[in-house]
Order: C-alpha cells, then structure tokens, then sequence
C-alpha cells in the first residue's frame, strides 16, 4: 500500500509540494508503487522533515545576539590574544563566553538533532578589525562543533566566496560567479558554516532545503527513485572518480550527498567524455530532488556579519544570483568553514570517509588566509567545490 496515506501530518506537508507546478512528477498509484530499499522507513518522522512555511518566524532559527553576549565576545577576544597563541587553536575553554555560550550549545544540538540550521547574527562588521571578526567567528562556531576541516587540497581552512572575473575558468567558477546555483551539498564536513562579511547590492540570499522532506515526499509518491538514489551505481567525477549512492539511512539517519555537476558538468564545467553518463531514471531523480527542494525551499536574507550554520549530511542549500555594487559593502564577501563534532558527530557512512578523513584528519599543513588569495594559494578544479 503506498504510504501517501501514512498520516495527516505528512499529507498536510505533501499537499502544497505534489501541487505546486515545480514538482511535475505524477505520484505512482499503488499498484505500480515498488518497495523502499531494505531498511529505508516509509517515513522520517523527525525535526529535520520541514518545509519553509514553518519558519516565517525568524526567531526561530537566528540567534540575536544582545549587548552582554557581545561583551562577552569582546572580552574573550581580548583574553584570547593575550595568550599569544595562534587564531586557529581558539576552543570554548580559551575564548570563554559564561553566558552565550549555553545557547550556542543549544544551538549546536539544534543544527546536529533538531531543524539543521542556524543563524547567529548581532556582530557588526565595523566594529571589528578583519584579524578580530575571523576570531570571533571560530570562537563562537567552536561551541558549535570544534574541529575544522581542510577544503581542498592545498589545505585552505578559510574558503573565500567572492566574484572573481580575473580569468574566464574563474568567472565561471561557482565559488566565484555571481549566477545562481542548484542544491547541492558541500563534499565533505558534517557542517557548513560561513561568515557574512559583507552582502551584495540585490541578490544573494541563502536558499536552503530539508533532504529528509525530499525524502519523505518522494517515499509517499515515487519510491522507485529512493531506490534510484540508493544504488550504488552513481559515477561521481569529484572529488574523485567513484560510483556510490547519492542518499544513505544508517543509525536511523538519512544522508544525502551530492552535487549536479560532478554526475552531469555544465558549460562551465563540462562532463569528462570518458566517464560514464546518467541513465535517464537518474536524472529524473535528480531533477525530483530540485523540485521538490525549490517547492519546499526556505530564504534567508543575510545581513552582513551573520554566521550561518547548515547541516551538511541532511539540508540542501543553493545561492540566488546577486549583483554587486561598487562600495566594498555591497560587494558579497562569505568566509566558508568545514566542521566537525567529535561529541555530536553522525556516523559517515564508509562511501564517504575517505572525503571526511581528508578533511578531518590528515595532518598536513594548513592554511589560514584572512582574506582572498591568487589562484596559486586557492586552486580551482574543472569541477566546482
């Protein structure tokens, strides 16, 4: 029996998503509906299923920070830096916050087991030389979760999202376009994080969708794509070749990964022609999970010196296109954070450790660069990251 019928709450979530007309795929009837994959629930019922309609209140997801959560953030800079030890070993027992620090941990419970996101948002930009906002920033996301990971290769910790039209492959680059972008997940690291320090004149906001919402409606309305999903038989091009599931249920959670352009490429970044190419049931699932995203999707209108929080492993994020001004204060500037939990940590499943191990726990050098670089000191792959 198909499980549209489960109960009057998912129907209730389902209805204004199977109608709306950016989710054209007609549900299967129940004779032709095929079983979930072994061990996939009918249903995830759970924080993380939401929809953007159940957050027009902003208080729900932004920690406003108040005049004595920001005295607490300047004295634990300066008590910092009176230690003398370098930004990027900052932990809650040497940046000590007695009082912003309970909510931060609640915070950080709520993004690992609750909604999967939020929004921390009070520091003003001008009142914090660039060395003192990037300390605040790893000081309060290290009462979030503590360890952070390499983005690429060359080890860079801060990732700089800023449009850069110096050579065509970085226009192009998504990491420094200025045009809109697909959901997708970051490779690795459990949460994204980034620092606001600065916003585009029009355009730009944080776009975000539950996976385990995706989930739910595609179990309720077309199974056979769970299945789709579930295979392993997806040929990844990045980081690495490797064919391996785009969505996983272990320990009772539900994990997505991926990225459209390293299983299809596009003009910016076309597919190698050796690899294998999508079968036509892959890209509908594809085309599925971004509209049933697109219909369920939350805005976010970013102010500058706001740091976000996403859950990596089970919300979905995009950027709206933006245009930048002229002033450096309309010009967007994001300063991009991989992190880890060792306390709140989910499992990884092992199609994906080597990524997370890259990140986490190799122990080669490490770069801390507080503002933009050349491309030498930020290399751009042919596939975005």
């Amino acid at each position: 029996m198909s499980s549209v019928n489960s109960g009057p709450v998912l129907a209730a979530a389902m209805a204004p998503i199977v109608g709306n007309n950016s989710f054209p795929f007609a549900a299967a009837t129940n004779a032709e509906a095929p079983a979930l994959p072994s061990g996939f629930p009918s249903e995830l019922r759970s924080k993380l299923a939401w929809t953007g309609t159940d957050f027009a209140d902003e208080s729900k997801y932004i920690l406003c920070l108040t005049g004595t959560d920001l005295a607490e953030v300047k004295q634990a800079i300066a008590e910092y830096k009176s230690l003398d030890q370098d930004g990027y070993l900052v932990e809650p027992n040497t940046f000590q916050l007695p009082t912003l620090g309970l909510k931060l941990r609640e915070l950080g419970q709520d993004v690992h087991f609750g909604k999967g996101f939020g929004v921390i948002r009070g520091l003003d930009r001008a009142a914090f030389s660039v060395e003192d906002l990037t300390l605040a920033y790893m000081g309060l996301q290290s009462y979030i979760a503590e360890q952070r990971g390499r983005q690429d290769k060359r080890g860079n910790m801060l990732v700089h999202i800023v449009v850069d039209n110096s050579t065509k492959q970085a226009a192009e680059h998504h990491r420094h376009s200025n045009k809109s972008i697909a959901f997708h997940n970051e490779e690795a690291g459990d949460i994204v994080s980034w620092l606001t320090r600065s916003t585009a004149a029009t355009g730009g906001k944080c776009i975000i969708a539950s996976a385990y919402t995706i989930y739910n409606v595609l179990a309720a309305t077309r199974p056979e794509l769970i299945r789709t999903l579930a295979r392993s038989d997806w040929p990844f091009s990045m980081p690495r070749f490797q064919c391996r599931p785009v969505i996983f249920y272990e320990d009772s959670k539900l994990i997505m990964n991926f990225g459209r352009a390293a299983l299809l490429g596009n003009q910016a970044h076309p597919r190698p022609q050796h690899l294998p190419s999508l079968n036509a049931r892959q890209v509908e699932a594809l085309d599925a999970i971004e509209a049933i995203a697109k219909a369920s999707q939350m805005e976010i209108q970013t102010q500058a010196g706001d740091i976000h929080f996403i859950n990596n492993l089970a919300v979905l994020h995009r950027r709206e296109g933006f245009v930048n001004g002229e002033d450096a204060s309309t010009k967007r500037h994001l300063v991009r954070m991989r992190l880890r939990s060792t306390e709140h940590g989910w499992p990884i499943p092992k199609e994906l450790t080597q990524e997370w191990n890259e990140a986490f726990k190799d122990k080669s050098i490490k770069h801390w660069h507080l503002e933009p670089m050349p491309a030498y000191y930020f290399p751009l792959r042919r596939q975005p990251n």
